[in-house]
């Protein structure tokens, strides 16, 4: 039995483009979700942070190392970014070259333990509806 992993650079912060909520614009549902306003999307950019340092120091984007990160966890994981854009799905497949070893998969565990993100996932009134 597979897992398919669902938006798994979490609708678009690890790719490291998201810096403020100005960087979304007026009318991007993201602004309705509890993980991208007020504090904490502050919390949750501070998470990204630590992605773009091990990122760097792996040489590659924070979403290929996310994507990557994802698949090393099982050939039974398949994780379905989404995109609408050529150059970023390009990148996203980049995450197939970047190679993790036990350390670096222990330091990303530690650095994004579960709960760590701040904010439920969707509005409340969606929540209603996801099976925990």
């Amino acid at each position: 039995v597979a897992f398919v992993a669902y938006s798994p650079l979490g609708r678009g912060i690890f790719g490291g483009w998201i810096k403020s909520p100005g960087d979304l614009s007026a009318g991007d549902n993201r602004l309705n979700h509890p993980r991208f306003t007020g504090e904490n999307l502050d919390r949750n950019l501070a998470l990204v942070k630590r992605l773009e340092e091990i990122a760097a120091e792996k040489k590659c984007r924070p979403s290929q190392l996310a994507l990557a990160w994802v698949l090393a966890r099982g050939e039974d994981i398949i994780p379905i970014p989404g995109t609408k854009r050529v150059e970023r799905l390009e990148e996203n497949a980049g995450a197939l070259d970047v190679v993790l070893t036990p350390e670096d998969v222990a330091r990303l565990e530690e650095a994004f333990p579960p709960g760590a993100a701040a904010g439920t996932r969707y509005p409340e009134w969606a929540m209603k509806a996801v099976h925990r």
